[in-house]
């Protein structure tokens, strides 16, 4: 199951197809459940908060799989309430997109406007080093939380994206200490943290196969 052309064309097709069954999955979810039941008794104030690893590949092709990985510290004195990470991609049909990895095309016949830019593998986000999980569905599509955070502690969390649109993007991530609002991740300069990553994925289709999960996974060299 690996190779060039028709494989790589059915394998693209597949990435494409599994984004919007994952798009439909999330839809669901946000529309039986919401936010976690604990936001009423979110504490109030600053919490401080350090980007402390920050990886995406600037260059990508169509059909590759690549990792964005992002460490966080609670440089604070308190336990951070519910470290939360959202994305969404630079430009208007990014921010009007309620993909975090997507862009909303404008045309108002398009019966389905969304279109992935990246699809997110199924069972990520993951705490690093884990197999399980690690980031939960919130009432925005574009937000995953990961629970509470104990001062001076670190986390690391993994996404695992698969490129399905050519173009040049600036994929934008901002950290919050929780749902509601009350609780403010803030810098040790008082902003709030989060940061880009600029990437190009070019239209050349790398080398892939599909493994027993259904993956789609670039071929390494000498296989």
């Amino acid at each position: 199951m690996r190779g060039t052309g028709r494989h790589s064309r059915h394998a693209r097709l597949q990435a494409i197809a599994t984004g919007f069954a994952a798009l439909a999955a999330a839809a669901l979810l946000g529309a039986c459940g919401g936010s976690s039941s604990g936001d009423a008794n979110e504490p109030t104030g600053n919490f401080e908060v350090k980007v402390t690893e920050a990886e995406f590949p600037i260059t990508q092709k169509l059909g590759q799989t690549s990792q964005l990985k992002l460490g966080i510290r609670n440089s604070g004195k308190r336990t951070l309430p519910n470290l939360t990470v959202s994305f969404t991609i630079a430009g208007k049909k990014g921010v009007d997109s309620f993909l975090p990895f997507g862009v909303r095309d404008p045309q108002p016949e398009l019966a389905q406007p969304e279109r992935p830019v990246w699809v997110l593998s199924a069972t990520y986000p993951r705490l690093q080093d884990s197999s399980d999980p690690g980031g939960a569905s919130t009432s925005s599509q574009k937000t995953f939380a990961f629970g509470p955070l104990k001062a001076g502690e670190t986390t690391s969390a993994v996404w695992k994206l698969s490129a399905v649109r050519a173009g040049k993007y600036t994929l934008l991530y901002t950290v919050a200490a929780g749902l509601s609002g009350e609780a403010r991740a803030k810098t040790g300069n008082g902003v709030t943290p989060g940061g880009s990553f600029t990437t190009e994925i070019t239209s050349q289709l790398p080398e892939t196969e599909v493994t027993d999960s259904g993956e789609i996974v670039e071929v390494e060299k000498g296989k």
